[in-house]
């Protein structure tokens, strides 16, 4: 009820497409990323921020004439006082690019693993599962041109989902093929669409004259039928695109990933190159797609950097929690305090502060900021989860101890003050070994 009146006395909402990330759901992202950095930093990665905005150049030189963030206009761009312009990131690749070019990291052994995490930004259209201001964690890995280094980036998102408790999930595998074998499935798609052009969408018609792979991945049932009859991307490969491809399936086999071929696998970014990738969840309605990625050489040469191949992914953390709590397999809460310190008199209030203070380096340590008699202290105690309650009065200074309570089981201990941490560690051990022998 108080968080309603206050909503409804606010003169001021969130922007359209944003949200906010509530004190409840803070648990639940920092295990996402908290798996990510492990699962990403034992293979070798290491943690690369670009800012949340470049000058404008960078992004519209990634990601081509054709792209649907520029025809669109979904980047949000703006000038400052030197007249110069600026953008924030609609996505990561083209600024960690940047910043290894910049940086020099190219010198270093390949293959390179870069990941960053943070938030990204897009004029679109809200709804389930897009906003405007969203978060991801990406992944670039560079240096190498062999179908080992595309498997091994699938394998690492695939085991982020999986150590995070997501099971439902489809992995689809397709190839754009080389520059050559995408310029000449356009010129296919160019004219076998352009007498039927009528029959299309307006969104359609203008991909057609742009970008016409990206016919394919309309989700429109009109421009659907037009193209049903169509060769695919995949009729189109070259030789080595081919043999790459193939390679690339072998690996994920032989390491028993599972994965679907798409034959309409299509990007609207114009520079992937050969292997395309998504994960998909049914659980989170039509727009199923987690994340998606694929091999982009020529990007870093593009950006005015040494020739250097690279393959890379980006997931949405907004849509994998969607996906995870349509599993049931968020996590909850916060960590549990392991103590809440009850000061019973005026002179307590400080001591149990000061106590709190010390003791948090052993865990969660709360305390009450007024005196309280035993009844409320406890109360409070146990809506705050604590595991354990301390009371601290006039009996236990003249004794120079606290009266422990065990919340959950209604144990009580007298510590003297000097042994309160020994006496945490001490429960912390015994409570790590019950639940050891639980499992």
């Amino acid at each position: 009820m108080k968080l309603q009146a206050a909503k409804n006395h606010s003169r001021f909402a969130r922007v359209k497409g944003t949200h906010d990330t509530l004190p409840e759901a803070h648990a639940q992202w920092a295990r996402i990323a908290a798996v990510a950095k492990q699962v990403l930093e034992r293979a070798g990665a290491v943690q690369l921020t670009p800012p949340i905005f470049e000058y404008s150049e960078v992004f519209t030189k990634s990601v081509g004439e054709s792209a649907d963030l520029v025809v669109q206009k979904e980047m949000y761009t703006f000038f400052d006082a030197g007249a110069r312009s600026l953008t924030l990131r609609p996505e990561f690749t083209a600024g960690v690019l940047r910043a290894f070019i910049e940086h020099g990291l190219y010198v270093w052994p390949s293959p390179i693993k870069l990941w960053s995490i943070g938030p990204v930004f897009r004029a679109e259209k809200p709804q389930r599962g897009r906003f405007r201001q969203f978060h991801q964690v990406n992944c670039e890995l560079l240096g190498l041109d062999a179908p080992l280094l595309d498997a091994e980036a699938i394998t690492l998102l695939y085991q982020i989902f999986s150590e995070l408790g997501l099971r439902g999930l489809v992995v689809k595998l397709g190839s754009v093929g080389d520059p050559e074998d995408r310029q000449a499935y356009n010129h296919y798609l160019r004219e076998a669409l352009t007498p039927l052009a009528d029959r299309l969408s307006e969104a359609s018609r203008e991909r057609l004259r742009l970008n016409p792979m990206r016919v394919l991945d309309s989700k429109s049932a009109e421009d659907q039928a037009v193209v049903a009859s169509l060769k695919r991307p995949l009729d189109f490969l070259g030789e080595a695109a081919k043999v790459h491809f193939a390679q690339v399936q072998a690996y994920l086999s032989d390491w028993q990933l599972p994965f679907e071929l798409e034959p309409n696998m299509v990007r609207g970014l114009d520079y992937y190159r050969r292997t395309a990738f998504e994960f998909h969840h049914g659980a989170i309605g039509a727009q199923s797609a987690l994340c998606g990625g694929g091999r982009y050489d020529g990007l870093v040469e593009q950006l005015g950097g040494p020739p250097t191949p690279g393959v890379g992914w980006a997931f949405g953390l907004e849509r994998l929690l969607d996906a995870l709590q349509q599993e049931g397999a968020l996590p909850t809460g916060s960590v549990r305090p392991l103590l809440y310190l009850i000061p019973m008199d005026e002179e307590a209030v400080g001591e149990v502060a000061k106590a709190a203070f010390t003791l948090r380096r052993h865990g969660v340590v709360l305390h009450a900021y007024a005196p309280r008699n035993p009844g409320k202290g406890l109360k409070e105690a146990d809506r705050a989860g604590a595991v354990l309650a301390a009371l601290r009065g006039s009996r236990e200074r003249a004794h120079g101890s606290y009266q422990i309570k065990e919340l959950a089981s209604g144990a009580q201990f007298e510590v003297p003050e000097g042994e309160l941490a020994a006496f945490l560690r001490g429960h912390q051990a015994r409570d790590h070994e019950a639940n050891t022998l639980l499992r």
